[in-house]
């Protein structure tokens, strides 16, 4: 047994650097420091950080992490020092000064698991709750997940494996149960520029009387999230109770996931999938499916865009999606209606979290210049999640869905949502703009959603929630030489600058051909 003095000797003072590592815990120390020599640490060693209190340790919080080692080799730290980034020490509920002592983890039998993933086996619901426990938890690097995500990307993950993991996913996280039902939910699987339908979806069905608890991502990769563009216009990060609050009063609501901790195993896998670009359908149909089962929805209905450059790019691979979120839909009590959809071309102008607000808008507040495009498949989207339920008859869906945003229900109901969940904002405008001009006459034949999406993020989207950019020119419409094309919107004149220098480079993001 060790003794007070023993462990008051390899205690160590804690520094907040205000490194921001996005989600993953690291701590920092020197590489003189005696615990990493005595303990034997080393770079990207995964070292057990336990919080003894505060001042002279007198406190304790029995609370502990698992972190990443970084080693410094400057003065940065002091002797007897050490760091964390911005994740550890929320995770951790440090104060400066505070001290820690530090382990070597346990060793985490379940990597065994991805390892035999790796050379091909199958996992069963055993081996797939051991790992996704661990994941919650952060006892995973980042090299771990890698492994786990790769070994699990493409067609290596059967029926059975994805039913097991979305099980595994929901089993992690906080759970929500709603005394009515059925309970409605609307997913995108994404890849397609300002596609925000849910924030016209949610009122027209809740408008209805239905119940549609909304959990959205915010971007990643992307120009704006759903979360992103709905904080344009309200708060978003509520927790639980909130939550329940405003569905209990309004019927619906359109909040952030990443604060009410539903399925936060997919949280952490997303963030080192991203990097990877490996978006398999088992990990879609685990990620989606997990998290709408958490929320407590019952029925589901998922758009699917199609199209060479959104995230599923043929008929036939939208086609195998549909039966595998349909088939392990049923087996984790979910009915899952799923629609597929044009994805040749952005959704609306606005390409954002303020430029998709303002389309937003305009098609709730009925302007005559609001964009069809994303009026349109809102209305079809909120038709089928309207038939799902039963509330309507077959076939009836897109009118039901159409009255209510004609007759101003849907309008009505959004205002009441975002007054309940904090209240109603209008959102930002940019102060730098740059109208981008067609160089030739002649039709648009091709857009590339990723490299327009590439432009309205180097403008500084999602971050500034202003910047983007305002698509002019869908397909098919024909253009003459000198025309605007698309404007792109920025808070500083140094990211104006940065995206219009990558739009220099890539003359074929909206390809023109003349007329034959």
């Amino acid at each position: 047994m060790v003794s007070e003095e023993g462990k008051s000797a390899h205690a160590l003072r804690l520094r907040r650097l205000g490194i921001d590592t996005y989600q993953e815990p690291v701590i920092y120390m020197r590489r003189d420091c005696h615990v990493c020599r005595s303990e034997g640490f080393e770079a990207l060693s995964r070292v057990q950080v336990a919080h003894n209190g505060i001042g002279d340790g007198t406190a304790t919080s029995g609370h502990s992490i698992i972190a990443t080692l970084n080693i410094l080799n400057t003065d940065l730290l002091k002797p007897g020092e050490a760091g964390l980034s911005e994740s550890a020490w929320k995770l951790l509920g440090a104060k400066e000064e505070d001290r820690i002592t530090l382990s070597h983890p346990a060793p985490l039998e379940s990597l065994g698991h991805v390892r035999a993933k790796v050379y091909g086996k199958r996992l069963g619901e055993a081996e797939m709750n051991d790992i996704i426990r661990d994941v919650a938890v952060g006892r995973y690097s980042d090299v771990h997940l890698a492994s786990f995500i790769t070994a699990s990307a493409g067609d290596r993950l059967d029926t059975s494996e994805m039913v097991a993991l979305t099980r595994a996913m929901i089993a992690v996280g906080e759970r929500i149960h709603w005394s009515r039902t059925p309970v409605m939910d609307k997913h995108s699987i994404g890849g397609l520029p300002g596609n925000r339908t849910t924030l016209l979806v949610v009122p027209i069905v809740a408008a209805f009387g239905l119940t549609i608890p909304k959990t959205s991502s915010r971007a990643i990769t992307s120009p704006a999230g759903t979360a992103d563009t709905m904080e344009t216009l309200a708060p978003v990060a509520l927790d639980i109770a909130s939550m329940r609050r405003v569905v209990e009063r309004e019927g619906g609501c359109i909040v952030w996931g990443g604060s009410v901790r539903l399925s936060p195993a997919d949280d952490i896998l997303i963030r080192v999938e991203r990097p990877l670009d490996l978006d398999s359908d088992g990990q879609i149909v685990a990620s989606v499916l997990s998290k709408k089962a958490a929320a407590g929805a019952t029925h589901v209905v998922i758009d699917v865009p199609v199209g060479p450059t959104a995230k599923v790019r043929s008929i036939d691979a939208a086609k195998a999606l549909r039966g595998r979120l349909e088939e392990v839909g049923r087996a984790v009590g979910l009915n899952v209606r799923v629609v597929m959809t044009d994805g040749s071309q952005p959704v609306g102008r606005g390409i954002g979290p303020a430029l998709e607000a303002r389309d937003v808008l305009s098609v709730l507040r009925g302007e005559a210049a609001a964009p069809q495009s994303l009026r349109d498949r809102a209305l079809r989207l909120a038709g089928e999640v309207l038939e799902l339920s039963s509330r309507v008859q077959p076939g009836s869906g897109y009118a039901s869905a159409e009255a209510a945003l004609e007759d101003g229900r849907a309008w009505r109901k959004f205002q009441a949502i975002c007054e309940a969940q904090g209240g109603m904002r209008e959102p930002p405008r940019a102060g730098y703009t740059h109208v981008v001009e067609a160089e030739r006459a002649g039709e648009i034949v091709q857009i590339d959603n990723r490299r327009l999406a590439r432009v309205a993020k180097l403008s500084g989207a999602p971050k500034a929630p202003a910047a983007g950019l305002e698509l002019h020119t869908p397909l098919g419409a024909p253009v003459e030489k000198g025309q605007p094309l698309f404007t792109v919107y920025a808070e500083n004149p140094g990211e104006l600058a940065y995206a219009l220098a990558y739009v220099e480079g890539q003359p074929d993001i909206l390809v023109i051909e003349e007329p034959i």
